[in-house]
């Protein structure tokens, strides 16, 4: 009974952190499917030209954002010390300083999108539209990475209810601006593409000065923006050696999704549709999957700061055990509805309607596939890093995702018939190894070799 009752204590307690970063993950993903579904209504051709573009914008960005993710288990290590209020000052302004240098490399490929996908082989008209769009929604870069900084801060001193509201607010104000300038209602002018950039912009923008305000107002003890410019460098070393590997590790992951759907571009416009409507119904329930992460991360990172193993390893128990019961029911519902999930991002007068739907359906069949291993595998990234673990799971990542996961898809995809379904294969492979071997580097080595040092 004892040990049913610590299971369910442990699993209220990371539902309770986990629902609202749940949630402001999924609103975050309802500003993406926002773009995509007003795009693919306005123009399948524009929605393809988004689909490439919000790749390159978002694999540079999830580069740059391990450094916030690597300020979330040290401020909430940090929350659990007597002089935490100091060091997690420190540590979160020195994420906010590595994010800001990191821009400056951000920058130039973004505004320079259109030579680089078509040294890439892309479509002259997809490179030149995605360009058009990076030209604008490029430049969000910038607010972007630092409201990641600031998300990381705020939930791991447990305020995730903020974090919800302020993306809430910001998906609201996405749709809004897209609806008057993509389809130039009201008077607006019609701007397309571009108008979907300026509203990605915009609510970057609005999303940044939203939690500062907050951060100001509600934490005045950690001072975080004054004397802003002065640098602390052992604390720019601190998040700098957790950071890089984590960015790494989040461009492994990123890389094997966006280098899949450039090599669906290769096969064409069709395909590469049909690939971008199934990847965000998966993405969608990945999001369940990465706020219970970074639930399990905070919650491991403050048994840490305790130096309480015995909580970190039952809390991980229950938080793979919640992932799990979740995968299962995503599962379900993608073999279940497969043409009604797809058809919520398709113009219904469209011509091609058919042609995606029938793509679109055996890729929610493969995306059905890996819903367990990917589940697994961001689990056992959320534990990792919440004890301050972040090479040797790089390590494992890189080899998982890119030469098996890449190079099982690249041969499926264009040495057999399968097409944009071998792609998908090597999706499901490379996240299956990654499950297992991250999976085992916690249970088998890292956290027995904290519990002996005790």
């Amino acid at each position: 009974m004892s040990t049913v009752m610590t299971s369910f204590g442990h699993a209220r307690a990371l539902l309770t952190l986990g629902v609202p970063l749940i949630g402001g993950h999924l609103a975050q993903f309802a500003i993406q499917a926002t773009d995509t579904i007003m795009l693919g209504w306005y123009d399948v051709e524009a929605l393809a030209a988004v689909v490439l573009a919000g790749s390159l914008f978002f694999t540079i960005f999830i580069m740059g954002s391990g450094f916030a993710f690597a300020v979330m288990p040290m401020v909430a290590a940090a929350s659990e010390n007597d002089d935490g209020d100091r060091q997690i000052r420190r540590v979160t302004r020195m994420g906010i300083w590595i994010s800001l240098l990191y821009v400056l490399l951000a920058l130039p490929p973004l505004l320079l999108a259109e030579p680089i996908l078509l040294a890439i082989g892309q479509e002259p008209k997809l490179a030149a539209d995605a360009g058009k769009y990076l030209e604008i929604a490029g430049w969000g870069v910038l607010p972007a990475l630092g409201v990641m900084v600031l998300k990381s801060y705020l939930a791991a001193l447990e305020r995730a209810h903020v974090v919800l509201w302020v993306t809430l607010a910001a998906a609201v104000v996405n749709a809004g601006v897209n609806y008057l300038l993509i389809f130039g209602s009201f008077g607006f002018p019609e701007l397309g593409i571009r108008g979907a950039a300026i509203a990605s912009l915009t609510v970057h923008v609005i999303s940044f000065v939203g939690l500062v305000i907050y951060a100001i107002r509600s934490f005045p003890q950690h001072a975080l923006f004054q004397r802003f410019w002065r640098p602390d460098w052992s604390a720019f070393a601190q998040v700098f050696r957790l950071g890089w590997p984590i960015g790494l590790t989040n461009l492994s992951e990123v890389g094997l999704f966006v280098f899949s759907a450039l090599m669906v571009g290769w096969l064409g416009t069709i395909p590469l549709a049909a690939h971008g409507i199934a990847m965000q119904c998966a993405s969608a329930t990945f999001l369940v999957h990465l706020g219970l992460s970074n639930a399990v991360t905070i919650r491991a990172g403050k048994a840490l700061g305790r130096r309480d193993f015995d909580h970190l390893r039952r809390g991980g128990l229950v938080a793979v055990g919640l992932s799990m019961i979740f995968a299962c029911a995503t599962v379900a519902a993608f073999l279940a509805w497969p043409e009604q999930l797809l058809s919520l991002f398709i113009d219904p007068d469209d011509p091609r309607k058919p042609e995606i739907l029938v793509l679109g359906t055996g890729l929610m069949l493969m995306a059905a596939l890996f819903q367990l291993a990917d589940g697994a595998q961001v689990m056992a990234h959320g534990l990792l890093r919440g004890i301050q673990d972040a090479r040797v799971p790089m390590i494992i990542s890189a080899a998982s995702y890119w030469p098996i996961g890449l190079g099982v898809g690249y041969f499926f995809g264009f040495h057999t018939e399968f097409g944009a379904m071998g792609i998908w294969t090597g999706l499901v492979i490379g996240l299956i190894v990654a499950g297992i071997l991250l999976m085992y580097r916690f249970w088998a080595r890292s956290l027995p070799a904290l519990a002996a040092r005790g």
